[in-house]
């Protein structure tokens, strides 16, 4: 079963390397991955969220699910399972961004992106939508970029799923989230 995954995302990663490679995304895919970089895109949404009285719980949920994607994605899970990235494998195909020195899985760019996304999307329909989409295109980006297999990408994409719907029942607990001056945010 193992080979079978590992052959199936050498092809997809290859098929993406050699169809899709162009000018254009060579220079789209590392700024839109740099969104991602220390789940910065999301971080600023959360501390802009967090001035408005409207958007402050999602915010604070916000910075919940990134920080439990930290320490579960990057803490625990990528030195646990210590999966090498594909640009370490196959050095033949020249990198547009510098060489990750974490390992591989699972992809803590779209862990974020897709635990951010189901936050956003539970407060709020259409920011939450176009967050799904900015999560997709990031997700999308660790692929072109090589640094990632499509394997890391899927088991981001459902352990985010899941670190979202955590925060968010975390956050629906009595008392769970209340601010410095003892009023609760709603």
């Amino acid at each position: 079963m193992f080979t079978l995954i590992q052959d199936l995302d050498w092809s997809v990663l290859r098929w993406i390397h050699g169809t899709l490679s162009c000018g254009f995304l060579d220079v789209v895919m590392p700024a839109v991955s740099r969104m991602g970089d220390l789940g910065a895109i999301w971080i600023l949404t959360a501390l802009l969220m967090l001035f408005s009285k409207k958007h402050r719980r999602c915010g604070l949920i916000l910075l919940i699910a990134l920080g439990l994607c930290f320490v579960i994605g990057n803490q625990f899970l990528k030195p646990l399972i210590a999966r090498s990235r594909p640009c370490w494998i196959d050095t033949g195909v020249r990198l547009l961004i510098p060489n990750e020195t974490d390992y591989s899985f699972p992809s803590g760019h779209t862990l974020a992106s897709f635990a951010a996304a189901t936050v956003i999307f539970r407060m709020d329909r259409k920011g939450g939508a176009a967050a799904y989409l900015l999560a997709f295109l990031i997700a999308f980006s660790r692929l072109y970029l090589y640094v990632h297999f499509p394997s890391d990408i899927l088991g981001g994409i459902l352990i985010g799923l899941l670190i979202g719907h955590l925060a968010l029942a975390l956050a629906s607990l009595p008392g769970a989230i209340s601010c410095r001056f003892g009023t609760h945010i709603q």
